[in-house]
C-alpha cells in the first residue's frame, strides 16, 4: 500500500471474453473465474492493485448485470467506488468516468488503471514499473502507459512504437516518447516490430493525473467530455444517479483512438514482469500447473476429478462430473454445466468463432 492519498487505481471489470468460451458467458466473464488457482481473476487484480494503492481508493469499473458479483468477490472495495455501467461503451469512457470519480474525491488524484483479468507473474517488479509511473505522471505533465516487452512475436495484442527516450527515471527504467499504435498486427509484421527493438505489447495499462485526461478529453474528445463535464463536482450518490443519462449521450470508442494515438503527451515505461491477458484456452494451460503427462487440470471444485489414460498435454476443465480422456493429445476439454466443449489447443483461437455462430443462430441462452 502507498502513503500517497492522492493516488487511485480504477479496475477495469465490465468485458467479456468470447475465446474463454463456453466458461465465460456474459453472465460469468473470464474477470469472475478461478482460471489461474484458488482466487478469481478480479481477486488476484484487485490484491496485486491493493500493494500500490489503499482499498479505500480503489474504483471498480463494471457493468451494471456484474454489480452484484463484484460485491461478493471485494468486500474490501466501497460498494459506492463500485461504478456499474448501464450500457457497454468501452474503455474511453470506462477510464474518463473513472477517472473523473477520483476528481470528485480529489482534486489532485493521480489514476492507475489496470484490467481485472490480467495476469502478471513477477509481483515485485509490477509494483516497481507502476510507482515509477506512478510518480512520473505525479511531476510531469504526461500521459503515462506502461508497455509490455514482448516475450515472443503475436498477432494477439495490439503493438506500441516508441521514439526517442526521454530519460532514465531510475535503475533499469527508460521513459520513451510514444511513436504509433498498430492493432493486432498479422504475424509477419508483429515478427518485423519485435526485430526493431523499439515496439512493445499494449496492455491497456496506464497512470495519468485525472486533471491531464481531463485536458486531453477537452482537446480531442470534446463532445464526450461535454456530456460529462458535471460528474467531478458531484456527490458520490449524485455520481451514480447521472450515469443512465451520461452512457446514453456518449459513444463506444476505446482510450487508443479516442486520446492515446492523438496526445503529444504519452509517454512510455517498459514493463518486464510477466504480464498476459489469457485471451484464450491455450494461454489458460501455458500459465497452468502441469502433472507427470504434461496435463493441466482446473475447476471450480476444491479437487477437480479427471481420469487419465495415455493422455498428455491437455487442458481439462471440470465443473464436478468426471472426466475421463484417453489416448488424445493437445486438446482442450471444457465441461460446464450445459456445455461441453473440446478442440485442439492450437486452435484455441477459433473458439469465438462458435460463439459468432451461437450469435447467428440467435442461441443466446448459451452465449
Amino acid at each position: 500500500m502507498t502513503d500517497n492519498k492522492h493516488l487511485y487505481a480504477v479496475l477495469l471489470a465490465g468485458g467479456g471474453g468470447t475465446r474463454l468460451w463456453p466458461k465465460s458467458r456474459q453472465k460469468t466473464p473470464k474477470q469472475f473465474l478461478k482460471l489461474t488457482g484458488n482466487q478469481t481473476m478480479m481477486q488476484v487484480a484487485a490484491a496485486r492493485i491493493n500493494k500500490l494503492v489503499n482499498w479505500e481508493n480503489i474504483i471498480v469499473v463494471t457493468n451494471r448485470m456484474y454489480l452484484a458479483e463484484v460485491k461478493k468477490q471485494l468486500p474490501e472495495i466501497k460498494v459506492e467506488n463500485i461504478i456499474a455501467e448501464p450500457a457497454k461503451r468501452d474503455t474511453a469512457a470506462a477510464m474518463l468516468i473513472g477517472a473523473l470519480y477520483a476528481k470528485s474525491k480529489d482534486e489532485n488524484a493521480i489514476v492507475i488503471n489496470a484490467a481485472s483479468d490480467h495476469v502478471v507473474e513477477d509481483l515485485p517488479e509490477f509494483v516497481k514499473v507502476m510507482k515509477a509511473a506512478v510518480e512520473t505522471a505525479t511531476a510531469n505533465p504526461y500521459l503515462v502507459t506502461v508497455g509490455i516487452t514482448p516475450a515472443y512475436p503475436t498477432s494477439a495484442f495490439g503493438y506500441i512504437k516508441v521514439g526517442k527516450d526521454i530519460k532514465n527515471i531510475q535503475r533499469g527504467l527508460t521513459l520513451f516518447k510514444v511513436d504509433s499504435f498498430t492493432e493486432k498486427p498479422n504475424l509477419p509484421t508483429a515478427i518485423a516490430f519485435i526485430s526493431t527493438g523499439a515496439y512493445f505489447w499494449n496492455a491497456n495499462m496506464y497512470v495519468w493525473a485525472a486533471t491531464q485526461l481531463k485536458a486531453a478529453f477537452a482537446k480531442f474528445m470534446p463532445e464526450m467530455l461535454k456530456v460529462c463535464a458535471k460528474l467531478d463536482q458531484l456527490s458520490s450518490q449524485d455520481f451514480h444517479k447521472a450515469l443512465p443519462t451520461v452512457y446514453k449521450n456518449i459513444e463506444s470508442i476505446s482510450i487508443d483512438y479516442a486520446i492515446s494515438e492523438k496526445a503529444d503527451n504519452l509517454v512510455l515505461i517498459p514493463g518486464d514482469f510477466g504480464w498476459n491477458d489469457v485471451g484464450d484456452w491455450k494461454v489458460v494451460y501455458e500459465l497452468g500447473k502441469k502433472d507427470l503427462s504434461g496435463n493441466v487440470t482446473i475447476g471450480d471444485e476444491k479437487e477437480a476429478r479427471t481420469l487419465s489414460v495415455n493422455a498428455h498435454r491437455n487442458l481439462i476443465h471440470t465443473d464436478g462430473r468426471l472426466v475421463a480422456i484417453s489416448g488424445i493429445e493437445d486438446m482442450i476439454v471444457i465441461d460446464t454445466d450445459e456445455i461441453l466443449m473440446i478442440c485442439p489447443k492450437n486452435k484455441s483461437q477459433d473458439v469465438k468463432k462458435l460463439v459468432e455462430r451461437l450469435k447467428e443462430e440467435n442461441k443466446k441462452e448459451y452465449l
